[in-house]
């Protein structure tokens, strides 16, 4: 994770007096059988630098996003007169045509080339000419429930024409200026009403201040959270993650110097040190910072998992320069293979064990907690932390979606002609090695 190392190491420089090392990270994380340091070695040493190449590449640099959403929960002042907040689309020229002419909300079909509902409707017909339209139609409309059914997270349409193609190496993550009480009920709204806790029990901060809250609150949070299923902990643990990463993201761009003469980025470790020292957060800043490793681990798992879907022969990423694009998918294969090959996975078969009836609808808790999430990106206020929550949230949701659908995947058709009953959408795709992405090179750090 190069950006928390490179936080660290200015931190070392820049230390008070007595010298305190404030947010190590070392040892096992709760909940799982891994530690912080194979996870370091394993990012740092083999998986970051084919990662980071991978995600330039056009397939995985072009994302189409609806940023023109309502709120669908409460009103927004638009932050669109904030220079930094804005995103800038791409015209139809910057989009390779490849990317921009396919009409696909489904990756699996030979060069590009896939069943629209109509031919799907044809396919039906010819195993049995006896179905009416109706009957067609139905069936149609139950497989598109189906695939719905295993989302955690909204995916925008992408034939809506509020959707546009922004190219994510020229909107990069960074601090644009959005803090405050809008940006702190986001959260607040993440964690009090998604995250299974009764409004009796407090958080370890207190929202919209900086201000830490009493030491028995803290305890009695902790109590509370370890006395939950290993599903609902695990859930709190992926937010906190996230929320770590973006913080982390936004103290290593933010924007030091904005003057006529000048406007200059950079670390912001005084920023980091709100987050994450151990002294400012009561003890916080450490938890939160494993929780990012768990977040990482659970991404990595759903990679590993992942692997037989991208291994399909009909399976292109798609760009319209063949050789370009055969090249960047044995990459993927290599890198994805080199997730499998990580010694310390999380164990997913842990979750929604027993009861089967119960743990059903555990599950669909938790789906539709995150779902909900991913429509609360849609309240963000600053146009440009809009787009890369939405992605990193899509990206999350489709790692869970990937992990709890390893059944279909194992069962993946070995024939084109076959209807697969796991799909990705290209949307899908690109935010899940995205988001991944941002998690490598926070994670980056190494010793």
């Amino acid at each position: 994770m190069k950006l928390l190392f490179l936080l660290l190491f200015l931190l070392q420089v820049f230390r008070p007096a007595q010298g305190r090392c404030f947010c190590q990270v070392t040892g096992d994380l709760d909940d799982c059988a891994c530690d912080v340091e194979t996870i370091d070695r394993f990012n740092n040493n083999q998986l970051f630098n084919k990662l980071q190449t991978l995600l330039e590449s056009d397939y995985f640099r072009f994302y189409k996003v609806n940023l023109n959403k309502a709120c669908p929960f409460w009103t927004v002042r638009s932050h669109c007169g904030l220079r930094d907040c804005a995103v800038k689309p791409c015209s139809d020229n910057e989009v390779p045509e490849g990317i921009r002419s396919s009409s696909h909300s489904k990756y699996s079909a030979e060069a590009n080339e896939q069943l629209d509902e109509c031919e799907q409707a044809e396919h039906l017909g010819a195993v049995d000419v006896s179905l009416s339209n109706e009957t067609r139609e139905a069936l149609l409309k139950w497989s598109k429930h189906d695939d719905e059914a295993q989302r955690f997270c909204v995916v925008d349409d992408e034939a809506s024409p509020d959707s546009q193609y922004v190219d994510l190496l020229l909107n990069p993550e960074r601090f644009t200026g959005y803090k405050g009480p809008e940006a702190w009920q986001i959260w607040n709204s993440i964690y009090e009403e998604n995250c299974f806790k009764p409004f009796s029990i407090k958080r370890p901060l207190i929202p919209n201040s900086y201000q830490s809250s009493s030491g028995s609150e803290a305890r009695t949070f902790y109590s509370w959270l370890e006395g939950q299923c290993v599903e609902k902990r695990a859930f709190y643990r992926l937010i906190s993650g996230l929320h770590a990463s973006i913080n982390i993201h936004l103290s290593a761009r933010y924007l030091l110097d904005d003057s006529w003469f000048q406007r200059k980025w950079g670390h912001n470790v005084s920023e980091f040190r709100q987050h994450f020292d151990s002294e400012l957060t009561s003890g916080e800043g450490p938890k939160r910072l494993r929780n990012l490793y768990f977040l990482y681990l659970i991404e990595l798992r759903a990679l590993a998992k992942a692997l037989p879907f991208f291994q399909q022969p009909s399976f292109k990423l798609y760009t319209g320069r063949p050789e370009e694009d055969q090249n960047h998918k044995q990459l993927l294969l290599d890198l994805l293979q080199l997730a499998r090959s990580f010694p310390l996975h999380f164990d997913e078969t842990s979750l929604f064990a027993g009861n089967k009836k119960e743990a059903a609808k555990l599950k669909e808790d938790i789906r539709l907690a995150f779902l909900n999430i991913s429509r609360i990106m849609d309240c963000v206020g600053c146009f440009k932390c809009r787009l890369w929550g939405k992605l990193q949230t899509q990206g999350l949701g489709t790692a869970l979606k990937v992990l709890f659908s390893a059944q279909q995947i194992e069962a993946l058709p070995k024939s084109s002609n076959q209807r697969p009953s796991f799909q990705l959408s290209r949307q899908e795709i690109v935010s899940l090695l995205n988001a991944f992405g941002r998690l490598s090179d926070v994670s980056s750090c190494g010793p």
